[in-house]
């Protein structure tokens, strides 16, 4: 990344104020070497990516300890597993009684995974707070909401998913203060991924280049119509 900052202009670099990454030591790095005026936003969606990661994680674990196997189908856990990965907000009221009583029910397994599906929703609640016009107070109060909850938690996965996101809070504030994200570049970086898949891979660099600017450009050169005969 620096090799490529190296051989841009500096008058274009200059322009730059916001550079939005996921959750990576070495591109923050990169960025402040590089870009020492531009503010670093990390990106909610990494952030909100590592909750369910963890959620997961807790899940495969007390599975593992308390039944001392995999989980299977007929577990409740197993069942609730996609909805703990939703949004609460788009859970439906039924959906979410469901879930909540079928795992609250189950005992130490159920208790471990709710607890831990709180603190993804702190989290998203923290991140919420972005482009709301929020008071000072409320961005101070969020994050010590999640890190008191992920403290007193108990669980060590909770505990590891607290630790970046304390050493990140500079990055997370710039992203409530600011929503920028790079949505559009991971998108464009998808695609390039699905191009690529689809063609087993290519030996023209000319070729994939051309190829994936066609793709990713679609919508700015508007629809294309076939010629009239």
């Amino acid at each position: 990344m620096l090799a490529w900052l190296s051989t841009t202009p500096l008058e274009w670099r200059k322009k730059i104020r916001y550079v939005a990454i996921d959750m990576s030591t070495t591109y923050r790095a990169a960025v402040r070497i590089g870009l020492p005026h531009a503010t670093v936003v990390a990106d909610h969606f990494h952030v909100v990516q590592l909750a369910n990661k963890m959620l997961s994680m807790v899940r495969r674990r007390t599975t593992a300890e308390i039944r001392g196997r995999r989980g299977r189908a007929s577990d409740p856990e197993w069942k609730a597993r996609r909805r703990l990965l939703r949004n609460r907000e788009d859970l439906t009221d039924d959906q979410f009684a469901a879930m909540w009583n079928a795992l609250l029910g189950e005992g130490t397994i159920g208790q471990t995974l709710l607890t831990a599906w709180i603190a993804k929703e702190n989290l998203r609640n923290l991140l919420a707070l972005a482009r709301t016009g929020a008071d000072r107070h409320q961005v101070g109060h969020a994050p010590w909401k999640f890190l008191t909850w992920s403290a007193d938690s108990d669980i060590p996965e909770v505990r590891q998913l607290a630790a970046p996101v304390d050493r990140w809070w500079p990055e997370i504030e710039a992203f409530i203060d600011t929503g920028h994200h790079n949505a559009r570049s991971e998108g464009i970086n998808r695609v390039i991924k699905l191009v690529a898949r689809a063609a087993f891979g290519f030996r023209n660099a000319e070729n994939q280049r051309l190829r994936t600017r066609c793709v990713t450009t679609r919508r700015a050169r508007g629809h294309l119509r076939t010629a009239q005969l």
